[in-house]
């Protein structure tokens, strides 16, 4: 069967979950801050979400401030001396929405623990009630669920045991979100469903940490759920990626998604057109291995029906991209490696860049310079200019990540590969 953007349309709609509300949780240039666990600290050092965030809204993109702590706790958010406080953080931000990812600590805690949970997360919900850290409006607040235990064998006992906990916690969270009309992402389902596919590479390192093509993975269904309303009011222009591209080579008929192509033409060796980009591409797996098909079907492609037997380069304004047999085209292949893919790779380095000139603000990276003995040292005594310094830094670089990736009309030639 012939993949369609409606086809995709209904894949990703099974693995997405309502979330507490109807309307999308981020806007077009919210200042966000995220906080919360292992999971939302190391967001910020693959840099996959907040790089489809900014791409979402070109013109306005969102700002954000990943305030995440490994192994933080609702009730459990011990800070070091010496550094500003996360309020101080917020309303330096003019955090207009924060992100907040909990509950993989407190499932251990079991069943026994889930009421403690809930009072927790209430807590947690009146603490930020009614404040306003961007000067005029009450902040808003994102409710996110762990995602679930990997089995990875003998590197995760009691993985079934863990899994059932993190169901628990995630839903009750979902429950006290729904009752305080909070946005609720549950990342629970979606992870369960990937973990469960045999087909591809596994999510995590121990069954609950991921690895970076875990947060590859869930950044595409946390990311939809953040701006599903937007999305679902523009999918019908066809104008929203992954990039899709169906070329018949004897017709030189096309029909396309999120691109356009024009000029569409044989030549000696194959095939020339042009290809006018309309949003940022998909980023790149950070994988080589074979996708399952819900995540197969979220990377840009091009599927070419009726060419001659052989195999074919793909080259995008002079630069090989891929190469693939005419079997292997009229399927559809992937197109991950184009100028225009490591321009928004390049996008997404430049993220966690500055993501880690704000970490050295807000984190202590070595707390001998704090309170150890080197306290009066010149690297100790400089350390309250410098963290100052490097926040400013970041604010810096992120203005300049403002201007985004600038999307341009390449030139696209498929030719026969002499063999």
């Amino acid at each position: 069967m012939k993949t369609t953007p409606c086809t995709i349309a209904i894949l990703l709609a099974c693995l997405a979950v309502p979330s507490a509300v109807a309307e999308s949780p981020i806007k077009s240039g919210d200042r966000i801050a995220i906080v919360g666990n292992t999971f939302a600290d190391q967001l910020r050092i693959h840099g996959y979400l907040e790089t489809q965030l900014m791409q979402h809204w070109p013109d306005n993109p969102v700002s954000i401030r990943n305030l995440g702590w490994g192994g933080d706790m609702l009730t459990a958010r011990d800070r070091p001396t010496g550094f500003p406080t996360e309020q101080e953080t917020l309303t330096e931000h003019h955090t207009d929405v924060i992100v907040a990812c909990f509950g993989m600590g407190e499932s251990f805690s079991g069943a026994a623990g889930l009421s403690d949970f809930r009072d927790q997360v209430n807590a947690f919900i009146q603490s930020h009630a009614g404040k306003k850290y961007n000067g005029e409006s009450d902040v808003r607040l994102i409710l996110v669920s762990p995602i679930a235990h990997e089995q990875l064998g003998e590197l995760t006992p009691g993985q079934e045991q863990r899994d059932q906990d993190l169901a628990l916690y995630s839903k009750a969270m979902g429950d006290v979100a729904v009752a305080a009309n909070v946005p609720f992402i549950d990342l629970y389902q979606p992870s369960r469903y990937l973990m469960d596919e045999r087909q591809g590479p596994k999510l995590t390192t121990n069954g609950i940490h991921l690895n970076p093509y875990g947060y590859w993975a869930i950044s595409h269904f946390f990311f939809r759920d953040l701006v599903r309303d937007d999305l679902d009011s523009i999918q019908g222009a066809s104008i929203q990626g992954p990039w899709q591209m169906f070329i018949d080579a004897a017709d030189l008929v096309t029909t396309t998604r999120a691109v356009d192509v024009s000029g569409l033409t044989r030549t000696d060796q194959g095939l020339a057109f042009r290809v006018t980009e309309r949003v940022a591409p998909t980023l790149p797996p950070p994988s080589d291995q074979k996708l399952p098909p819900p995540l197969n079907h979220l990377r840009d492609s091009l599927t070419i029906t009726h060419l001659q037997p052989g195999n074919y380069q793909l080259s995008v304004d002079g630069k090989p991209v891929t190469t693939a047999s005419a079997q292997e085209w009229a399927g559809g292949v992937a197109i991950d490696q184009s100028p225009a893919h490591s321009a928004a790779d390049g996008l997404r380095r430049s993220i966690n860049d500055k993501n880690l000139q704000f970490t050295y603000s807000w984190k202590a990276l070595n707390q001998v310079h704090i309170v150890g003995e080197r306290k009066g040292s010149p690297s100790g005594r400089a350390l309250p200019s410098e963290v100052i310094e490097f926040n400013k830094i970041a604010n810096e670089r992120d203005a300049k990540l403002r201007l985004g990736m600038q999307l341009q009309t390449r030139d696209w030639r498929l030719n026969r590969v002499l063999e």
